[in-house]
């Protein structure tokens, strides 16, 4: 059985699928769906600093100040994508984004892909239980990793400085 990482919702350990990738790796390959329906993979994005934003859904309090806060932070990171990845549908992301102004960052669905498995961050229980757990990962232009963060409960927003930092350096 593979490892799992641990996060936390409302007081209770939550597990996800698996270990997320390591400062140093190399980023396992992606393929997610942006809300016009278009494929958004990492062999596309490849030669650019990556963020990855990584959460449950766009339709809780702290996943959407996350979007919000990437999109403002998105347009100060020359050379860099930022990419915000959950299992909610193509749909409800065009409409958060069209309601938010949200134009800085690629807003995709893992809905039909194998991301939150391959990047180890699909809850495996829990209430949440199949959406993905709150992680940021940053990778260089080689595409390999240099910053993660599996926020330690749920309900937290990410370290936004260290992120930004990790994708200047």
């Amino acid at each position: 059985m593979a490892r799992m990482a641990t996060t936390d919702f409302q007081g209770t350990p939550v597990h996800t699928a698996g270990d997320l990738p390591t400062v140093g790796s190399a980023l396992p390959p992606f393929s997610v769906t942006a809300t016009d329906l278009a494929e958004v993979t990492s062999a596309a994005l490849a030669g650019q600093k990556l963020v990855l934003n990584i959460f449950p859904s766009v339709d809780t309090g702290v996943c959407a100040m996350s979007v919000r806060r990437f999109n403002e932070l998105a347009a100060s990171l020359p050379n860099t994508k930022v990419v915000c990845v959950s299992k909610d549908l193509p749909f409800a992301l065009g409409r958060f984004c069209g309601a938010e102004g949200i134009a800085n960052v690629v807003t995709t669905s893992a809905f039909r892909s194998t991301f939150g498995e391959d990047y180890g961050v699909t809850m495996v229980d829990g209430p949440l239980k199949g959406l993905l757990a709150r992680t940021v990962i940053v990778a260089d232009e080689t595409g390999h990793v240099t910053y993660v963060e599996l926020v330690p409960t749920i309900g937290q927003e990410p370290d936004y400085a260290a992120a930004v930092a990790a994708a200047q350096a």
